[in-house]
């Protein structure tokens, strides 16, 4: 996936760390939608992602985008659960 900015989030560049976390959390999200996110640009792109997974219950992710010259997958590098729809979404 090559999308970048505001369109992101929307792309199927998204989607592929749904897998990444719901193994990671050994269950799965019926929803997973991204209601705001952050970029950091580092060797490649930090992406910080408040994503809706249902209820209530927020997360928020990490995921790293590398350089396109690199050909990496995208990999969810870390998350933080038991959030709200109001917590901030800042960079860990």
């Amino acid at each position: 996936c090559s999308a970048g900015g505001a369109a992101w989030s929307r792309t199927c560049c998204f989607l592929k760390v749904k897998a990444q976390l719901e193994e990671k959390e050994g269950k799965t999200f019926d929803v997973f939608t991204a209601v705001e996110f952050k970029a950091q640009v580092v060797a490649g792109t930090n992406y910080f992602i408040k994503v809706h997974v249902g209820n209530d219950e927020f997360m928020h992710l990490r995921v790293f985008k590398s350089l396109p010259h690199q050909n990496e997958p995208l990999s969810l590098h870390s998350y933080q659960s038991s959030k709200t729809k109001h917590d901030e979404l800042a960079y860990f």
